[in-house]
C-alpha cells in the first residue's frame, strides 16, 4: 500500500493537532484558573486511575520542543487550542496578560519555524466560574463567549489566518451535558437540549466575530463524526436515529437547515429553549467544516435507550478490529463521511481536523515500533486519495496527535501521539516509528 505525497496534490494541508486541556499543564499558575475539566478531574473516580491534566505533557513549558519536533517531521500546520480560563480568568473581564502572552509565544514559535499556525477557540476547558453559573445551560454562554472571541480574534487575528470555532460540539454537549461523564458531569435532556442549542449558537456567532475581526480569516469549526451502520435491516430506523444524533445535530444548524426532528422526534422539544430568529442565527457560512472521524458505529435497536431508541454493538461483539478505546478500524467509513460531507452544496470545503488511533506502544531502547498505528495511516489516507480522485472538496489532513496526551476521562491510559510521552520519566519525548513514516512521506 504505498502512498505519495504528491497524491493529495501541490496545496494539501497537512499538520498535527492537539488540545489545551490535554497538554499543557500549569494548570493553576501564572493567573490561569481552574477550568471545568480542571474541576471535573480531580473528582475522585471521574477519570480512570484517577489522573488529571495538572501537568498533562507540560506544553506550556516545553512547546519549543513540541513544535521543533513537529518541524523535524516535515509537517507544515500546527492546530492547537486557546485555554479561555487561561485568558480570561472570569471568563469575561480582566484579561490575564501572562496568560495571553503564552499564545504569543506559541504562535511566534510557529511562525519562526515556518509552520502556519491555526487554532481552535474552544476545546472544551471553559472557565469554572461561568460552569458555576450554568456553563453552557445557561443562555448567557452566548454572551460570554462572544467577549472571549471578540478578544482573542483581535488580540491573534493579525498573526493567525485560520481559525476555528468549535471543537466537537456534540461530544461535549452529550458526554458533559447528558449522560454526565465528562466535565462538568451534569445529567439529563433539559441539560443537553440547552448545551446544544446554546452550543450551536455560539458557533455561527463566533464565526461572524472572527470575520468581522480577522482581515482575510479562513474560518471553520470541527465536528465529531462516526459512520453509522445498522446491525440488521431491522435496525434501519435505530441506526437514523443515531446518525441523526451524531452526524447531523450541529452541521445542519450551521447550513441553515435546522435541527434534524423529522428522523429524531425529541428534537422537536427544541423550540422549548429557542427564540424567535434563531433559526437564522445559528446559520453562518464557514470557509471549512472540519471532519474529524476515528471509528465505525453499527446500531441496532433497543428499549432500553431514551430519545435514540438504539445503542452500539461493540467491535468486540462482531469479532471486528478495534483500537486502545474499543473503536472499530474502519476505514471505508472515514471515505463514506467525505462523501457525505462535501455533497451538502452549502459546504465550500472539507478539512480533516482530527484522524488518529491509539493503540498499546511500548518503549523500548528510546524506540517506539507502532505498526498498527502506520497501517491505520495508510489505510485512512488511502481513503483521502479516492476522494480528491472523485472530486470531492477535500483540502487538508491533521493528524490527532502531535504528542500522546491525556484523553479525557481515560486519562492517559490510550495513546494517540506522533510522539511517545515517558509519564515515568521526566516526560521525556521519543518520536514513534509513525512520525519518522510521516516524516519520510512529506519530506
Amino acid at each position: 500500500m504505498t502512498i505519495n505525497k504528491t497524491d493529495f496534490g501541490q496545496n494539501f494541508i497537512w499538520g498535527t493537532a492537539q488540545a489545551s486541556y490535554q497538554t499543557e499543564g500549569a494548570w493553576n499558575i501564572d493567573g490561569k484558573s481552574p477550568s471545568s475539566w480542571d474541576t471535573f478531574s480531580q473528582k475522585k473516580g471521574k477519570i480512570e486511575r484517577n489522573e488529571n491534566g495538572n501537568t498533562a505533557t507540560d506544553f506550556y513549558h516545553r512547546y519549543e520542543e513540541d513544535l521543533n519536533f513537529l518541524k523535524s517531521m516535515n509537517f507544515k500546520h500546527f492546530r492547537f487550542s486557546l485555554s479561555w480560563p487561561r485568558i480570561l480568568p472570569n471568563g469575561t473581564g480582566e484579561i490575564n496578560p501572562k496568560g495571553v502572552q503564552f499564545y504569543h509565544k506559541v504562535i511566534d514559535k510557529c511562525l519562526e519555524l515556518g509552520l502556519t499556525p491555526w487554532v481552535t477557540i474552544y476545546h472544551w476547558d471553559h472557565p469554572q466560574t461561568l460552569e458555576n453559573k450554568g456553563g453552557w445551560t445557561n443562555r448567557k454562554m452566548v454572551d460570554w463567549f462572544s467577549e472571549y472571541t471578540e478578544f482573542v480574534s483581535k488580540e491573534y487575528g493579525s498573526k493567525v489566518k485560520n481559525w476555528m470555532i468549535l471543537n466537537e460540539p456534540l461530544t461535549f454537549t452529550i458526554m458533559g451535558y447528558m449522560l454526565g461523564e465528562m466535565a462538568p458531569g451534569k445529567k439529563g435532556i433539559n441539560n443537553f437540549r440547552k448545551a446544544v442549542h446554546h452550543a450551536n449558537l455560539c458557533q455561527a456567532k463566533g464565526g461572524r466575530i472572527v470575520r468581522k475581526n480577522v482581515t482575510n480569516a479562513n474560518i471553520g469549526t470541527t465536528q465529531f463524526t462516526s459512520y453509522i451502520e445498522a446491525h440488521t435491516t431491522k435496525d434501519t430506523k435505530a441506526a437514523e436515529r443515531m446518525d441523526a444524533l451524531i452526524n447531523r445535530l450541529f452541521i445542519e444548524p450551521s447550513l441553515g437547515m435546522g435541527y434534524p426532528e423529522s428522523k429524531l422526534f425529541f428534537l422537536k422539544s427544541m423550540k422549548k429553549v429557542m427564540l424567535p430568529g434563531d433559526i437564522e442565527k445559528m446559520k453562518f457560512d464557514f470557509d471549512f467544516i472540519g471532519l474529524q472521524y476515528y471509528f465505525r458505529t453499527v446500531i441496532k435497536k433497543s428499549a432500553f435507550m431514551p430519545y435514540v431508541w438504539a445503542k452500539e454493538v461493540p467491535p468486540i461483539k462482531r469479532g471486528a478490529i478495534a483500537n486502545q478505546m474499543n473503536g472499530e478500524v474502519y476505514p471505508e467509513g472515514f471515505y463514506q463521511l467525505m462523501k457525505r460531507f462535501s455533497d451538502y452544496p452549502s459546504i465550500k470545503k472539507v478539512i480533516i481536523t482530527e484522524n488518529g488511533s491509539c493503540f498499546t506502544d511500548i518503549l523500548k531502547d528510546g524506540k517506539v515500533t507502532d505498526n498498527e498505528r502506520i497501517e491505520y495511516f495508510k489505510s485512512h489516507l488511502n481513503q483521502v486519495i479516492r476522494a480528491k480522485n472523485e472530486g470531492m472538496k477535500v483540502d487538508g489532513y491533521f493528524v490527532w496527535s502531535l504528542t500522546d496526551n491525556f484523553e479525557w476521562d481515560k486519562g492517559f491510559r490510550p495513546r494517540f501521539g506522533l510522539v511517545y510521552v515517558d509519564y515515568k520519566n521526566n516526560l521525556n519525548r521519543h518520536i514513534k516509528d509513525s512520525g519518522i513514516w510521516f516524516k519520510n512521506l512529506l519530506k
